[in-house]
């Protein structure tokens, strides 16, 4: 959940942003002894630095009112920063070698290691939007509040967004989870070459689709050679979309758990995402009407601007879905169910680091039950996992933006108190 491209929320009820530019220097890095470039060797290796681009520079008094102007809380705020776009190698939803891109951020102060902060973020269709990408506040802001406090903070784009070839796999936990683990080892590998290290330890945490990558990530943590996980924060994620997620789609109350255009958007979204990855339908026309069969796929091939997308779907599920389209979604099965048991990301492990689950209630877009089932399948593999609720507060007069906003100012808060 999250953005599509400027937002969904944005183009449901008519919020908009201000969109930033800034021309970045050529792979130059500060560093202690002047400015020195940063290059890498093509490598297959995942983690490999392809690129390291300085993207944005802010003073501490420039952090606060960036982040101010976008309603961002800037209690935590200590430091300037330096932000950079991150290329890197990975692998595909195929375990094909590739690219990715992601947003280091680094505070400007004298500390040499730095404890190290994982931020994945929410749904975007457009691949310009990515965090890297720097086009606006909400993307990067959450990375460079937790740099502001002293953090270094990495946030992949995910596979298909930002600098990465081809289509994002949107709602792929599983490339979600490389795409990040190996975000991080390339930042490992560009801090560096600023003469700074990262902590082995990692504070995981993640908003609405980034929600259930960051337990993807916590969940990998666990097993990897270098990093480990020391705490876990995710934020208002879609973690049942069997159980929570696609009956508040489905429903037919009044008024619906979700705006009728956003679930017609995430239902596009998850449809044609999955196609690509697990082979749903072999023609669109299989699940969605005419005239929206031939031009649903492009809506998600990260070309087009999410206004774009919301202007040229329909108002509701009735008009976009055949009558198989709907009983894929109600009755799930083969294919369709696989790929929905293996989005389950809070079952079948048990975590050894600290997690709270975030949520807000009356969650428009993440229904706050997918919350409440994450915490109660926790507590069937033996964890007691605490839900913290962030209280009132809305982005653009969206509860689950909000969350957003509300959740990283009481996360930053909480990770500066572990040691």
């Amino acid at each position: 959940m999250n953005r599509v491209s400027t937002t969904l929320a944005a183009a449901a009820i008519g919020a908009g942003l201000a969109v930033t530019t800034m021309a970045a220097p050529a792979l130059a890095v500060p560093s202690q002894d002047g400015v020195r470039a940063v290059h890498a060797r093509d490598s297959v290796q995942r983690g490999h630095v392809v690129s390291a681009v300085h993207v944005r520079g802010f003073t501490a008094k420039q952090v606060r009112a960036w982040l101010a102007g976008d309603d961002f809380d800037v209690s935590s705020v200590r430091y300037g920063v330096d932000a950079y776009q991150v290329v890197y190698r990975t692998v595909d939803a195929r375990k094909r070698p590739t690219t990715a891109s992601g947003l280091l951020v680094l505070p400007r102060n004298h500390q040499r290691h730095l404890r190290t902060v994982s931020y994945t973020h929410g749904t975007m269709s457009y691949k310009p939007d990515a965090p890297s990408m720097f086009s606006d506040v909400w993307g990067p802001g959450p990375a460079v509040t937790y740099a502001a406090a002293g953090f270094a903070a990495v946030a992949p784009d995910y596979l298909g967004l930002g600098k990465g070839p081809g289509v994002h796999p949107w709602k792929h936990v599983a490339s979600e989870t490389t795409a990040s683990l190996d975000m991080l080892r390339a930042a490992r590998r560009a801090v560096v070459r600023t003469g700074r290290t990262l902590d082995r330890d990692v504070l995981v945490t993640g908003f609405s689709q980034g929600a259930s990558s960051a337990l993807g990530l916590a969940r990998a943590l666990q097993y990897d050679r270098w990093f480990r996980v020391r705490a876990v924060a995710p934020i208002a994620g879609g973690y049942d979309f069997r159980g929570a997620q696609l009956p508040a789609m489905l429903s037919d109350e009044v008024p619906s758990p979700l705006p009728p255009k956003l679930a017609v958007a995430y239902t596009s979204y998850l449809l044609t995402s999955w196609n690509r990855v697990y082979g749903l339908y072999d023609s669109p026309s299989e699940l969605f009407q005419a005239p929206y069969a031939d031009r649903v796929e492009r809506f998600f091939d990260g070309t087009t601007p999410g206004q774009e997308m919301l202007a040229g779907l329909p108002g509701t599920l009735d008009e976009l879905l055949t009558k198989d389209g709907f009983a894929m979604l109600r009755e799930p099965s083969g294919r369709f169910a696989e790929a929905l048991r293996r989005d389950e990301v809070c079952s079948g492990w048990t975590p050894r680091a600290p997690l709270r689950l975030y949520k807000i209630s009356r969650d428009e877009q993440a229904v706050t039950a997918n919350t409440d089932h994450c915490r109660d399948a926790f507590a069937a593999s033996g964890a007691d996992v605490p839900v913290v609720d962030v209280g009132e507060r809305t982005y653009g007069e969206s509860r689950h933006l909000g969350a957003n906003v509300a959740g990283t100012a009481m996360i930053a808060r909480w990770f500066a108190t572990l040691g």
